[in-house]
């Protein structure tokens, strides 16, 4: 796969922390109710924290109680991408950005949330960072 935003591995390992890599470049997950964008009621657009693209807004930011930001639809369709994942003994789909690749989290549909479009997308706080403002 090719993405617009493209560095060596020992960039990305420089730009970002151990934290950061391990979610955004290794597919990990951060420990459930610990990130910064769990529970924030800010206005604004959350952006990738790797490469800056412009991922979720704060409109479409909803309360899960799952442990993690909870959206219910990107700010654009084609601003994230979205890959089989079979890990974990289990079938997922994986979100990540379309800019640069870095593995966001996962959607998942049909849980019964009253959201216009029935998908939670569970997103990990420390794979985005938040543009305070309208969103």
């Amino acid at each position: 796969m090719s993405y617009e935003v493209e560095k060596p591995d020992e960039q990305w390992r420089a730009e970002l922390s151990p934290a950061e890599y391990k979610v955004l470049r290794e597919a990990g997950t951060e420990p459930a109710f610990t990130g910064e964008y769990t529970d924030t009621k800010a206005t604004g657009v959350y952006s990738c924290r790797a490469c800056g693209a412009e991922l979720f807004t704060s409109t479409e930011k909803f309360e899960s109680h799952c442990g993690w930001p909870s959206f219910y639809d990107p700010k654009d369709t084609d601003a994230v991408e979205l890959i089989e994942d079979r890990s974990h003994g289990m079938l997922r789909t994986e979100v990540r950005c379309a800019r640069c690749g870095s593995h966001l989290g996962h959607v998942f549909e049909g849980e019964g949330y009253a959201t216009p479009t029935d998908q939670r997308y569970c997103i990990n706080s420390i794979s985005l960072r938040l543009e305070p403002g309208e969103g």
